[in-house]
């Protein structure tokens, strides 16, 4: 299976599918699947514009709106991230994931999908210690605080992957590991980039999060970009506890292919800028009825998502999730059992095809009728139909609904502007979602069919009821300005841009790459998920340095 991998895309879509479509004719073969690693830029309009995190001269409405528009169509299925310079209020709309324009998926705060049998995970976002433990409590219109915040990583997410067993082919992010500089060649990088120099000897560079699930998952893959960079690294697990090790010549040790990761960061879309990456990575050769990949939610993911649903929290303060130090027995380790998933799976009545939903909400923009000059404000924040059907077929909740009504906002629905049938938006289950706003539902849990519990979340709002029944079963500182600044960790660096007119990489490599075995994490889960207000541990983010927002 051939895969595009892509850098910062910075809207430029209509650029990136052209020199794959050039790739392609030189190298007569066909891409199967682009994937880009943040700051993709789905603007849809001037009001999306105004919710990214740049000064005014840098917001450029780019091509993205071609697609949304449905004028221009992906070639190929694109997958992506989020980065720190994105349409938040589009993004917010599918925290779970889902379509943002015919063919282009985006994965969500986090998520986990199959594509032709390769297990495809990722994170969305930056690291930044003091909104780390917060809940996502964001919505638009933001402040200049929020609209920078929003797409700050919270530990939700990164505990939610934690749960992850089985291998992991390849995983997104937008920032790097912290110290994935040590594993490639890293003076090369600090020649390419002197700014960087500083950091590493401090051992500062990259996101802790990010380096934790690195060691924790062991993918076979790590694509990345944010530092607008190509970098190459290998990284050996040895054991158990997540070390790594180099080897230095030794034959005594030896590490099996499965515990090896190969991480990739690429640069931003720009003339001369290795920002592209073809690799030969071997998967199942899947096709759906329509000769199309396979593309399928998974249902380990799904599980989690629903078992920790009562850990969502849409809260500015901090909060603790639960770890093997919490009191009173309450379950830490939701990596699912064949009971739990098995319940999930019927829920999605044994289909995990992601639905082809798509549709339109928004106006787009239109350059003939844009005036220069003209002043555009934020929107307000909607709630997507693809994320409605979504929580009420797994029965979870959307936090940017829980965080508008905690914010004492109504709640508004976007409409579809689609006359499709795919499209078009059920109005049943707008009704059902409303007025399931004051009911109560059951928990999954062992011992729900004889003692059902209340699934409530930490906004301390009754939640919708799930569409399958349970009962069977028991900062201030101006970031990274496009062209102009770029943040890394806690700091802003600049770097000069090439303006020359050709768009071609530097360096297009096919790599053959083969899978491993897959390696599977025990677990032995007996309690059901019990809603917790106070904890005590989970400090090990929360040093002193990373608390403080970069200052202006």
């Amino acid at each position: 299976m051939k895969i595009a991998v892509e850098g910062c895309a910075h809207g430029e879509l209509e650029k990136i599918y052209e020199t794959i479509a050039e790739i392609e004719k030189r190298d007569k073969i066909k891409i199967d699947l682009l994937l880009c690693c943040g700051d993709f830029q789905s603007t849809r309009n001037m009001e999306d514009l105004q919710t990214m995190a740049v000064p005014q001269k840098f917001q450029h409405m780019c091509t993205f709106y071609k697609y949304y528009a449905g004028e221009l169509r992906a070639p190929m299925l694109t997958i992506f991230v989020g980065g720190n310079h994105e349409a938040s209020n589009y993004l917010q709309e599918l925290p779970y994931g889902g379509w943002v324009a015919p063919n282009i998926y985006y994965l969500g705060y986090a998520g986990v999908v199959h594509v032709n049998g390769l297990r495809i995970a990722g994170l969305s976002g930056i690291y930044k210690g003091n909104d780390y433990l917060k809940g996502r409590f964001e919505f638009s219109p933001y402040t200049e605080n929020t609209k920078r915040s929003v797409y700050h990583v919270r530990q939700l997410e990164v505990f939610r992957l934690k749960q992850l067993s089985g291998k992991i082919d390849i995983f997104l992010s937008h920032d790097w590991p912290k110290g994935i500089y040590n594993h490639g060649n890293k003076d090369q990088l600090a020649r390419f980039k002197p700014f960087l120099r500083d950091e590493m000897e401090k051992d500062q560079l990259g996101s802790r999060p990010n380096h934790d699930l690195l060691n924790a998952l062991k993918p076979s893959h790590w694509f990345a970009a944010h530092l607008h960079c190509k970098f190459a690294a290998i990284v050996q697990h040895n054991d158990e506890c997540g070390r790594v090790t180099s080897q230095v010549g030794r034959d005594d040790i030896q590490q099996k292919q499965s515990d090896v990761t190969k991480f990739l960061a690429l640069d931003k879309c720009l003339p001369k800028r290795r920002f592209l990456q073809i690799l030969d990575i071997e998967s199942e050769n899947h096709t759906d009825d329509e000769g199309q990949l396979t593309f399928e939610y998974d249902l380990e993911w799904l599980t989690i998502l629903y078992l920790t649903n009562h850990l969502t929290n849409v809260k500015e303060s901090y909060y603790y999730l639960p770890n093997e130090k919490s009191v009173n027995g309450e379950r830490f380790n939701f990596t699912p059992t064949t009971e739990e998933t098995e319940f999930v799976r019927k829920k999605f009545e044994n289909d995990l095809k992601i639905p082809d939903n798509f549709c339109r909400t928004v106006e787009v923009y239109d350059p003939s009728t844009h005036q220069r000059g003209q002043h555009y404000k934020q929107p307000k924040s909607q709630i997507n139909p693809q994320s409605l059907s979504f929580c009420d077929t797994l029965g979870i909740d959307d936090p940017l609904s829980l965080a508008m009504l905690i914010g004492g906002h109504e709640l508004s629905h976007s409409s579809t502007l689609d006359n499709t049938e795919d499209s078009a938006l059920n109005e049943s289950i707008l009704d059902e979602h409303n007025s399931s706003l004051n009911t109560s539902s059951t928990s999954f849990g062992p011992s729900s069919a004889k003692s059902p519990m209340k699934r409530k979340s930490n906004s301390g709002l009754s939640l919708p009821k799930p569409k399958a029944s349970d009962s069977n079963v028991s900062g201030n500182k101006e970031e990274l300005q496009i062209d102009d600044q770029e943040e890394v960790n806690d700091n802003s660096y600049k770097e000069e841009i090439n303006t020359d007119d050709n768009n071609q990489p530097e360096s297009i490599n096919v790599v053959k790459e083969t899978d491993s075995s897959d390696k599977v994490k025990s677990t032995n889960l007996t309690k059901p998920p019990i809603k917790k207000f106070k904890r005590r541990n989970q400090d090990i983010y929360n040093s002193k340095d990373d608390e403080c927002e970069e200052s202006n």
